[in-house]
C-alpha cells in the first residue's frame, strides 16, 4: 500500500511540475512577445511620433511580411512532410500578407513618403525578414504571438488615428480609389472610412494570430477582406473553388 501510495504521490508531482514549467514557458513566450511588440513601437514613435500616415507606410512593409514568411514555411513543412492538411493555414497567412501589402499602397497615396523614407523602408524590409524568418523557424508559437500583439498595436493605432481626424487636426480627405475598389466603399468615400476599413482587418489578423500562437489551426479560410485589387475572372474562380478543398 505505501509503494502505491509512493507512485500515485510521484505521479502527482511530476504532473504539477509539467504544469509549471509549460506555465514558465508560456509566461517567457508572452513577455518576450510583448517586449519585441515595445522595441518596434519605440522606433516608430521615435522617427514618425504622430504622423500616421507615414507611420502606417513603414509599419505595413513591415506587417506584409510575417504571413508571407510564415505561409511559404508551412508550405515548405507541407512538401517536406508529403502530406495535405496545411492549405487553409497556407492561404490564411498568404492573405493575410496580401492584404497588408494593399494597406501599404493605401497608405503611399495618401502619404507620399520621400526618398529618405523609401530608403528606410527598404531596410526596415530586409531586417524584418531575415530577423522574422529565423526566429519563426525556431519558435513558431512565440512569432504568432508577437504578430497578435502587432496587430493590436495596429488597431490603437488606426484608432488613434481616427480620433486626430474626428477632432480636425488631420484633414479627413477622399480616400484613394484603390481602397474604394478594395473595400466596394462609396464613391465619395473619405480617409476615415478607408481607416475603419483597415482597423478592422488589422483586428481579424490579431485573432487569427492569437489562434494560431495557442495551436489552433483553421479548418477553412476565415479572411473577411478581398485578396487583390483585381477582380478574378470566371476561370479562376471555378480553379480556386475546385482547389479550396485541397491541400
Amino acid at each position: 500500500m505505501v509503494w502505491r501510495e509512493g507512485g500515485r504521490n510521484a505521479r502527482r508531482f511530476f504532473f504539477e511540475c509539467s504544469d509549471w514549467i509549460e506555465g514558465l514557458e508560456m509566461n517567457l513566450s508572452d513577455k518576450f512577445a510583448r517586449g519585441q511588440t515595445m522595441f518596434f513601437r519605440f522606433f516608430a514613435d521615435v522617427f514618425f511620433a504622430k504622423r500616421y500616415g507615414h507611420r502606417a507606410v513603414v509599419l505595413e512593409t513591415i506587417a506584409g511580411v510575417p504571413g508571407m514568411v510564415a505561409g511559404m514555411w508551412i508550405h515548405l513543412r507541407s512538401l517536406r512532410q508529403m502530406k495535405t492538411g496545411y492549405g487553409p493555414t497556407i492561404r490564411e497567412l498568404l492573405a493575410e500578407a496580401e492584404n497588408e501589402r494593399m494597406h501599404l499602397m493605401f497608405f503611399i497615396d495618401i502619404a507620399k513618403p520621400n526618398a529618405l523614407e523609401r530608403a528606410l523602408i527598404l531596410a526596415a524590409q530586409a531586417i524584418f525578414w531575415n530577423y522574422y524568418f529565423v526566429f519563426y523557424v525556431f519558435f513558431p508559437k512565440t512569432a504568432h504571438k508577437m504578430i497578435h500583439y502587432f496587430e493590436e498595436e495596429a488597431v490603437n493605432s488606426y484608432t488613434q488615428y481616427l480620433e486626430m481626424i474626428e477632432t480636425g487636426k488631420i484633414e479627413d480627405v477622399p480616400a484613394p480609389q484603390l481602397a474604394i475598389d478594395y473595400y466596394s466603399l462609396a464613391s465619395d468615400a473619405r480617409l476615415s472610412d478607408m481607416i475603419q476599413c483597415v482597423r478592422a482587418d488589422e483586428q481579424h489578423h490579431a485573432d487569427v494570430n492569437l489562434r494560431m500562437a495557442t495551436g489552433q489551426l483553421h479548418e477553412e479560410a476565415s479572411t473577411p477582406f478581398k485578396q487583390d485589387e483585381a477582380s478574378p475572372t470566371a476561370s479562376s474562380n471555378v480553379f480556386l473553388r475546385e482547389a479550396g478543398g485541397q491541400g
